[in-house]
C-alpha cells in the first residue's frame, strides 16, 4: 500500500519475530491535555518494552499512514499547535487527499494494524452505544466484529450505554473475555455489574482463546476487559452520580455528536477533582503491559520468537 509506512523499528521487530503491540493516538490528538499526552504516549512504549514486546504507535501524518512513530513525530502530534483530525473507517480516503495528520481511533488502528499484521493492540476504553440515543454507536464496534486482533482495555467508556454495548458485541459475534475477572470494568470502575463471557486468568490462556477463534475461521476480535488498577479506580456509584451530572449538563447545553465524549470526559474530570485523569492513565499504561504481556504469549503459542 503506497499509503501505509512501517517504521524501522517495527519491520525489525517483526523480521526478528519479536511481538509487536499497536497503539491508538486518539487520546494523544484528542483525548488528553498536553503535555500529560506526550508523556503518556511515551510511557505506554516504554511498559510496552518492559515487557518484551515492540510499540507500534499508529498515526496519520501528512496523509501517510504510519505504523510506529519516531519521538519526534510523538511530539509533533501531541503538540495543541499541529492541526489534526480523529481518524476512523470513513476518515482515511479523506485525510490520505488532504495529507492530513491525525490520531487514529480504535477503529481507525484496528484497520491499520491488521494490514501491518500485527495482532495484539491496547487501548483505554472502546466505544459503544451512547446513552439515551440507541441509534448513534461507535464505528468501533463493528470494526471489532471484522478484525482478528485481541484488544486490551478497560472496557468501554462509562459515559456510555454499558448494557447495550455487551448486547451489540454479542449481535456481532465479539467475545468478551475478563481478564481475571468475571465482570465487564467500566473503564473508572473495576464492576459494572455485567457479566464477561469468560474470566481468563494468564496470557497463555487468552492467547490460546484467540488462536481457537481464528482457527474456527472466525474473523473478530478477541475483547480482552482489565479492570482499571484498584489504587486508581473509583468507586462504580459514585462515577454513575457524576455522569449523570455530566450528562444533563450536556442536555442543557444541547451537545450532540462527536462533541459529546469529550465534553463527557472533561466534566467528569472536572466533577471528580481530576481523579478520573488519574485512573484513565492508570488504566492505559496497566492496559499497554497485559496487552505485551499477551502478545508475547500469543506469539510464544505460534512460532519461536527471539525477545529483547
Amino acid at each position: 500500500m503506497k499509503h501505509l509506512i512501517i517504521e524501522k523499528s517495527v519491520q525489525l521487530a517483526q523480521m526478528n519475530k519479536t511481538p509487536v503491540v499497536a497503539l491508538e493516538t486518539a487520546v494523544l490528538t484528542h483525548g488528553l491535555p498536553h503535555p500529560t499526552n506526550v508523556e503518556l504516549a511515551f510511557d505506554m512504549e516504554s511498559v510496552i518494552k518492559e515487557n518484551k514486546a515492540h510499540p507500534a504507535t499508529i498515526a496519520m501524518l501528512d496523509g501517510k499512514l504510519h505504523v510506529g512513530l519516531t519521538p519526534e513525530e510523538v511530539d509533533f502530534l501531541g503538540n495543541p499547535e499541529t492541526p489534526k483530525r480523529k481518524i476512523s473507517r470513513r476518515d482515511f480516503g479523506i485525510a490520505m487527499t488532504n495529507r492530513s495528520n491525525g490520531g487514529t481511533t480504535v477503529c481507525g488502528t484496528l484497520i491499520a494494524a491488521n494490514q501491518a499484521n500485527i495482532k495484539v493492540f491496547a487501548t483505554g476504553g472502546i466505544g459503544g452505544v451512547h446513552r439515551g440515543n440507541s441509534f448513534d454507536i461507535s464505528a468501533d464496534l463493528q470494526e471489532l466484529s471484522r478484525t482478528p486482533m485481541i484488544v486490551v482495555c478497560a472496557g468501554a467508556k462509562s459515559i456510555l450505554d454499558l448494557p447495550a454495548t455487551i448486547e451489540y458485541l454479542e449481535t456481532m459475534g465479539v467475545p468478551v473475555i475478563g481478564y481475571q475477572t468475571d465482570e465487564f470494568p467500566a473503564f473508572f470502575s473495576r464492576k459494572s455489574g455485567l457479566p464477561v463471557n469468560h474470566a481468563a486468568n494468564t496470557p497463555e490462556e487468552v492467547a490460546n482463546i484467540a488462536n481457537n477463534h481464528w482457527e474456527m475461521g472466525l474473523t473478530s476480535s478477541i475483547l480482552l476487559v482489565v479492570p482499571p488498577p484498584v489504587s486508581s479506580a473509583i468507586d462504580s456509584k459514585d462515577m454513575e452520580s457524576i455522569i449523570a451530572i455530566a450528562l444533563d449538563e450536556a442536555e442543557q447545553q444541547m451537545i450532540t455528536g462527536s462533541a459529546v465524549t469529550p465534553f463527557l470526559l472533561d466534566k467528569v474530570n472536572h466533577l471528580t477533582k481530576g481523579k478520573s485523569m488519574t485512573a484513565n492513565l492508570a488504566l492505559l499504561k496497566n492496559n499497554a503491559k497485559v496487552a505485551a504481556q499477551t502478545a508475547v504469549a500469543l506469539g510464544k503459542q505460534n512460532i519461536g520468537l527471539k525477545l529483547f
